[in-house]
Order: structure tokens, then C-alpha cells, then sequence
């Protein structure tokens, strides 16, 4: 049956993905009342006392849920590549590390610490929404009869059912040239792909991916692209929700997480780019082909390695100075139904059921509905 998110050239069309949302009739039991008369003045400035509004509701629902979907995805990087895996690949009798750890290693010494600490994060910020949303008296968010998919069976893996697909993933790596750029998303710019990662797995899917050097590391490359990729998504998705809340308490909440997930972003912005320089670039995987060249031969400062911070770009207004800034930063292209067409597009969800996208849908449309009174 085919989904109801269904995909054009651009990723998910997003006429038919509201549309269903809608008709799926969720959102008479997930956010009834999202668009009821406005809390009283006093209600608005409490900061710890009373309920949320329906909008505030409604923005911390759907992030609760992103957040759920990210701590799923990172469980199983953090299972195989993490220092949390489980029995370790023994390549050499004095290594404790197996292949995929060691691939991420090549990229940074440090690579399993960041990956465990970054699910740790996650698993705080998702724990967190929920409770806070459940001690205001709101709906917490459930997706527990989501998990279906069937995961890695490489040692290490824990075997369990997820939410997320990590084997047949299209990695939109157009945010590594975006962040390299002076133009600006929300003002119309788009930009190319830093390389193309069609239908490629980002974790070893059996024990057979860590036999190969060179196809471990391209798994572990292709993996760090998709580290950027989940995290400046975060990024931009908190700082739209923050322009939304009423709240002053729900502002803080999304400041605070959205900060730490900007944090994550700019560790896997430097860590994607020491797979495509040197001594790990370039790498062609044997079994695939793909090929991960050497961004610096020739230097080219759309795509130039060494640039890790947000190059100064258009903002507000052509006739003001450019400044660095997280970007995008509107509904259309970092809110929360943007943000579910392109989870879907990257092939996280491959495998899901229409419940699911029909749940997330409900979600999304009345996070990007939610207004400030």
C-alpha cells in the first residue's frame, strides 16, 4: 500500500502529505482545540504555573516526537560505533575497537565518545519534552507501536525493533555547501550536493561490512554526512518553534535543547569533513564504487574542509550587512512539516506504516499552525 507522504523529484509533496494528515482524523484527538480562544494575559506570563497553551502544546508534542525519531536513529550508531557497542569485532588481538569504530576513529580519535554523548542528549531531550508536557498536564508522545523496522545484525547490534532505517539512506548533503555559502535558504537560494549519497547504509547491516577497510570507511564516511545532516535539522526546526511559543518557560525549553543541538551540529560539520581530506580521502568503497575524493585537491570554498563555522549570508534584508546565522529559518523550509518530508525523503522511514506518517503528519501540521498570542 502506498504511502501516504507521497514523494516528487524535491522529496514529498507537500499538498497530499497535509491533506492526508488531515483526513487521517487524528487531529481531532491528537491537538483538538489547537485553534481555541487564547489564554488570559495572566496565563500567558506564568512561566510555572497553569496549563500550556494549545500552540505551546502542540510545538513541544511534535518535538518530543523528532526527538524520539532522533534517539532512535543515534541508539543504533551508538550500538555499532559508539562506547556504548556491544560485543566488539576482534580484527587484531590487541584492538578493542571493532572496524566501524575504528573507521569513525579515522575521522576523529574522539568519533564513539561524540556518538555516545550525542544519544545521551537525545534520550535527555526526548525524556524531558515528555515529561514536561505530561506535568502540564498535555499529552506526552507515544511511538512505541512504531517500531517495526528491522535493524543491523552486525555484533554489536542489539537486535530490537526501530523506528528509524539506517540501510537505504539518501543523504541530502546540499546543508555542507548551504553552510559554505553566502546566500540564504529563506531568501530563495538553492545549492548543489556536496557528494551523492543514493540508497547507501550508514552502519554495517551484517558482520560481513567490517571485512573490507575501504567499504567500512566509506559506511563510516557516509555515516558522518548523515551526522550533519540529522543535526542541522535540529538546528534550524528549534529556532522556528522558538519564534512560535507564547509561553516564556516553553521559549527557555526551546532555546536551552535547540542550543545543545547546534552544539552537535558543529562537531559533524568538522567531523564529515575529515573524511574527504587527507589521510582518509580519497577512499573508494570496492563494493559499491561510491568515492569519497579529497575536497581539497582542488581546493574549492564551496565544499573547502577547513570552513566549520556558518560563513556570513543574507538576513532579513538584501540591504543589511550579512551576518552568520543558523539557517533556514522559516516554516518552509525548517518547520516541522518540512522537517518530516525530508526525514522521509533521506529514507529514514522506509519500511513504516501509513499510521505512522499519518501521525507525524498530525503532529507537524499543528506544530507549524501554532502562533504566539
Amino acid at each position: 500500500m502506498e504511502n501516504p507522504v507521497s514523494k516528487t523529484k524535491s522529496g514529498v509533496d507537500r499538498r497530499s502529505f497535509i491533506k492526508t494528515g488531515l483526513v487521517a482524523g487524528g487531529a481531532a484527538t491528537i491537538g483538538s482545540g489547537l485553534l481555541g480562544a487564547a489564554p488570559t494575559a495572566s496565563a500567558q506570563r506564568s512561566r510555572i504555573n497553569g496549563r500550556l497553551t494549545p500552540g505551546d502544546a502542540a510545538i513541544l508534542r511534535f518535538l518530543a516526537a523528532a526527538e524520539l525519531i532522533e534517539t532512535d536513529l543515534w541508539i543504533q550508531y551508538a550500538e555499532l560505533g559508539g562506547l556504548t557497542s556491544g560485543q566488539p569485532i576482534e580484527v587484531d588481538p590487541n584492538q578493542t575497537l571493532n572496524a566501524y569504530q575504528n573507521a569513525l576513529s579515522n575521522l576523529d580519535g574522539d568519533g564513539p565518545q561524540y556518538i555516545t554523548s550525542n544519544t545521551l542528549d537525545e534520550q535527555s531531550h526526548a525524556n524531558f519534552l515528555n515529561a514536561y508536557l505530561g506535568w502540564k498536564g498535555a499529552e506526552p508522545v507515544d511511538l512505541d507501536q512504531f517500531r517495526t523496522l528491522p535493524g543491523s545484525t552486525a555484533s554489536g547490534s542489539s537486535g530490537k525493533k526501530r523506528l528509524t532505517n539506517l540501510m537505504h539512506l539518501n543523504v541530502d548533503t546540499s546543508w555542507y555547501t548551504r553552510y559554505r555559502s553566502a546566500t540564504n535558504p529563506d531568501s530563495g537560494a538553492t545549492f548543489p550536493q556536496a557528494i551523492t549519497l543514493k540508497n547507501r547504509t550508514a552502519i554495517p547491516v551484517t558482520d560481513a561490512d567490517f571485512n573490507d577497510p575501504n567499504h567500512i570507511q566509506a559506511i563510516a564516511n557516509t555515516a558522518a554526512f548523515h551526522f550533519g545532516y540529522i543535526e542541522q535539522g535540529g538546528s534550524s526546526l528549534y529556532a522556528v518553534m522558538s519564534q512560535k511559543v507564547t509561553n516564556p518557560e516553553v521559549l527557555e525549553i526551546t532555546l536551552g535543547i535547540g542550543g545543545d543541538e547546534i552544539a552537535h551540529f558543529l562537531e559533524w560539520v568538522d567531523f564529515a569533513g575529515n573524511g574527504v581530506q587527507p589521510p582518509v580521502a580519497p577512499v573508494t568503497d570496492p563494493a559499491t564504487n561510491l568515492t569519497f575524493p579529497n575536497f581539497f585537491d582542488p581546493l574549492n570554498p564551496q565544499i573547502q574542509p577547513s570552513l566549520i563555522f556558518p560563513v556570513p549570508c543574507e538576513f532579513i534584508s538584501a540591504q543589511l550587512p550579512k551576518v552568520s546565522i543558523i539557517r533556514p529559518l522559516t516554516n518552509r523550509f525548517g518547520g516541522a512539516v518540512a522537517a518530516v518530508e525530508s526525514l522521509t525523503a533521506d529514507g529514514l522511514f522506509i519500511g513504516q506504516s501509513n499510521e505512522f506518517f499519518e501521525t507525524l503528519a498530525v503532529l507537524a501540521i499543528e506544530a507549524d499552525a501554532a502562533f504566539r498570542q
